[in-house]
Order: structure tokens, then sequence, then C-alpha cells
């Protein structure tokens, strides 16, 4: 089997990073950071993302596994004193996998140029100078009219992050589909929206088309993207998301349950 490392840089991570190492040596496994079947990430959610958007274009040839070294991550199934496990259950792969669905996003902009991007998480867009205005569109048919500071679209494993911090839905890992959330959307006597979380199926596609095209800041994940191109006057003039074709796999050696997973992390262990 050929195993990657890809770590943040913190100290607790780099000391994971070297006795993992050893032990992937030592048990005869190929390091390999180019062509990986699996790639473990040390560090947080952070981290697997950014592993995620690097092996991007290898999705459907490697699984991920996470250690987390901080604060008990999502997608980190394992702890930073459990590498000797981790080792065995690599050393035993049958080729046991789970796979979560993805966010393809289209943008169409104003000098006839179109943009692809895939999401693990969520895309937020926003306006930063003013109030966001846009048409929403349903499967080609216009459902509101949007006014407010922004709106999120998630994927169900993304539902617990950012999304879940501006009043989305949790939903289901193993659901197909994803999720739109508003952003302190205007609702008054002119103006109104559905005012809460909308969840599409798998087959469902959700258009946004701007009515101002200046100012507008677009994430994907983490990362943040550059609207507008004051060279050649390019400003974003809609953006599109459905369910990708492509999807996520972990390699998943052990049932992690992740109601269990989201009430440690909100709720807490009281009674």
């Amino acid at each position: 089997m050929r195993v990657a490392i890809y770590n943040n840089e913190t100290g607790e991570s780099q000391r994971v990073t070297k006795l993992l190492r050893a032990e992937i040596e030592r048990a005869g496994l190929v390091y390999d950071g180019h062509h990986p079947e699996v790639v473990i990430t040390i560090g947080g959610d952070g981290t697997l993302l950014s592993a995620f958007h690097h092996y991007i274009d290898k999705l459907d040839q490697i699984r991920f596994v996470g250690i987390h070294t901080g604060h008990l991550g999502f997608y980190t199934d394992w702890r930073n004193f459990e590498i000797d496990d981790l080792v065995d259950s690599l050393v035993q792969d049958s080729g046991q996998s789970v796979s979560y669905p993805l966010l393809d996003m289209r943008t169409v902009f104003s000098d006839g140029t179109v943009e692809n991007f895939v999401a693990l998480n969520e895309s937020t867009i926003r306006n930063i100078t003013r109030t966001m205005v846009c048409d929403v569109y349903i499967n080609n048919q216009l459902f509101e009219n949007f006014r407010g500071d922004g709106l999120c679209i998630s994927t169900p494993t993304g539902s617990t992050a950012y999304n879940k911090s501006v009043g989305g839905a949790i939903m289901d890992p193993h659901s197909v589909g994803f999720q739109l959330a508003e952003m302190a959307s205007l609702n008054n006597r002119v103006f109104r929206t559905l005012g809460s979380p909308i969840i599409f199926g798998a087959d469902t596609k959700l258009m946004l088309r701007l009515r101002d095209t200046n100012d507008h800041v677009m994430t994907v994940d983490r990362e943040q993207l550059r609207l507008y191109n004051t060279k050649n006057q390019r400003h974003l003039l809609e953006v599109s998301y459905q369910v990708a074709k492509k999807r996520i796999y972990f390699a998943r050696y052990r049932h992690t349950n992740f109601w269990n997973r989201v009430k440690d992390s909100f709720i807490g262990g009281g009674k």
C-alpha cells in the first residue's frame, strides 16, 4: 500500500508525523506523496480540507484518514496516541471505505469565462460593501429574490461547520444533496425571502443570478476567490450549485457514530 501524510505546522502535528512515518516504514508500507492510495492527515478538519483540495484531481484513486492533534474534528477519527492501532489497520487494509457527496459549483463571468470548483464543506457568497441582491432559481425556475448579507451552500458533511453557525440545519452525512442557508436576510413589508434553510435533493440545480456585480466575495471551503478582475473588467454574473459527480472516500477502519459526535461537540455530556 502507498501512503502519504499531510500535516499542519504545529509542533504536535510534526511530532506525530515523524512518529507515524517511522512506523509506516517499519510496517513495510510505501510512503508516496505523489500517487498515494491512502492520505493520512494530521491536525484537524482544516488540515483535511487542505489535503482534499491538494489531491482533488485524484479523489477517485485515494481514501483519506484523519488524525486530530487538537480538538475533536468531524473528519478525524483517530487520536494522536493511536498511531500503532492505525498502522495495524493500514497493514490489514482490505479496501473498506465510506464515501460522502461533494458540492459542484459553476461560475459565469461577464467576459464569458466559466470556472468550476468543488467543495467538501461549503461555498459562501456575499457582498462586502452593501446588501447583496440576487435572484434565486431552483431547477431553472425563479424561486425568490434575496436581499441580505449573503448565502451559504453546504454539503451534508459540511452542515455542522459554517452552515450551522448561520442557522442552517444539520444533515445526515449519508444523505445525498446540499443545503442553502441565508445570512442576515432582509424580511419586511417590501422584501421577502423564505427565511429558513432549504435542503435540496440529489438532482436539484440551484442558481444564483446577481443583480449587482460589484464587491462580491465567494469562498470554496476556506479559500476566498477573487471575483473581480480590474485588468479585464470581469465580474461574476451567476453561480450554479449541484451535487458533484466526484465523491470523497475515507478509509473507515472503525465506525464513529456521527450523532454521538454531534452531541459531544455541541451539547456535551450533560443530563
